[in-house]
């Protein structure tokens, strides 16, 4: 698993937010740039095999892709994805440069809500470091 992305404090910032936000339904953060990744978090019942590179390069183009296409609609603004799974739902908060990836079993539209404007806030922050 590649490290060294983020600072020891970084770390922290995202997961506590993330299970500030969604408690003990997290099942993993992972914070990625369009060249690297770095797992975060990953619950102690789950499996260590994921794919992650996969997920995060799909993850990055979808993001470019659904930016590009939406762009200038009467939508708004890219704010976040959510996706949905027979065994839990992911949520992609992403910018132009950086990304976090959590995983979670079941919640609410407030909860991804509540911890996507919370990444996004981080997100923003580290752009202005």
């Amino acid at each position: 698993m590649p490290t060294g992305l983020l600072t020891d404090d970084a770390t922290d910032q995202i997961v506590t937010t993330c299970r500030t936000a969604i408690g003990d339904s997290l099942r993993s953060a992972t914070y990625f740039t369009r060249d690297d990744y770095q797992q975060l978090y990953l619950r102690n019942d789950l499996e260590r095999d994921a794919d992650l590179s996969t997920f995060i390069g799909h993850e990055w183009r979808g993001f470019k892709t659904a930016q590009t296409a939406y762009e200038g609609s009467e939508l708004g603004d890219y704010n976040y994805t959510i996706r949905v799974f027979d065994n839990g739902f992911l949520i992609r908060v992403t910018n132009d440069s950086e990304g976090v990836l959590v995983t979670t079993d079941g919640l609410t539209v407030k909860d991804f809500e509540e911890v996507a404007t919370a990444l996004n806030s981080f997100l923003s922050g580290r752009a202005l470091d």
